[in-house]
């Protein structure tokens, strides 16, 4: 594909965003556009206000336009979740490709090119995959319950890809499709995404690396149990199809 015939949008959601997150967001965004310009010089950006109680009025999203003109701005009352809040920015996009990462940008811009150069060159979906060294840099409970995650991915759903929570990941029209057939409001979303693209659309895994000075918030019990819900309707939606 000729790259004057790109057209890509970067999907972030937003919930609860720091003081100052607009000038922060649309630099690491006009970095990012940037650096992959000769790659797919129309890069635009959409923000999905995940019914966010602070930080996400119409002055702070005026803000933001004044820095990026073009960027799309998707909002709704309650919040819903990572996933719900993604899908609702997929589905508003218009362009070729996509590409869903977190709002601060978390991966070296090197990562993000990366995974932008396999989707133009393979199609399907570039899934992000951290290396060991993603681990020195996430506190211990995190470390032990992605590490958890990942041995379950291999050996009980028997998954080709076992880094489904890298929360980058790019996605042709065919990737797209799949993605808005998830129902996952929250994280496991990634996992059940693979899990449906998995035989119908190709995934690649990419390496890619964090940037320095990431923070992490914190995981609570109250999600640990929502998610380990989503986890076993995806178990037993697994066995059906391996039955069949």
């Amino acid at each position: 594909m000729q790259s004057n015939s790109v057209r890509l949008h970067v999907i972030v959601p937003c919930y609860n965003p720091p003081d100052g997150w607009e000038a922060a967001l649309a630099a690491k965004f006009l970095d990012f556009r940037q650096q992959i310009a000769d790659l797919a010089p129309e890069t635009g950006l959409i923000v999905v206000n995940d019914g966010s109680p602070r930080n996400a009025t119409e002055a702070n999203f005026d803000a933001l336009r004044r820095l990026l003109p073009d960027v799309q701005v998707v909002s709704y009352t309650e919040n819903r979740g990572k996933g719900h809040a993604l899908r609702q920015g997929v589905a508003a996009s218009d362009a070729g490709y996509c590409l869903v990462t977190d709002a601060d940008f978390p991966y070296t811009p090197a990562s993000m090119r990366r995974i932008v150069e396999v989707l133009l060159d393979k199609g399907g979906i570039a899934a992000g995959n951290r290396d060991t060294a993603y681990y020195e840099k996430v506190p211990p409970f995190r470390r032990r319950l992605s590490k958890s995650l990942r041995w379950l991915l291999r050996n009980v759903l028997q998954q080709p890809i076992d880094d489904s929570q890298c929360g980058l990941k790019g996605f042709d029209q065919a990737g797209k499709a799949v993605f808005l057939e998830t129902t996952i409001d929250r994280f496991l979303f990634d996992l059940e995404f693979l899990m449906l693209a998995n035989g119908r659309v190709p995934v690649t895994p990419v390496s890619v690396e964090l940037r320095e000075g990431i923070t992490f918030s914190k995981v609570g019990s109250k999600i640990l149990m929502t998610e380990g819900g989503n986890f076993m309707k995806l178990f037993l939606r697994n066995l059906l199809q391996l039955k069949n």
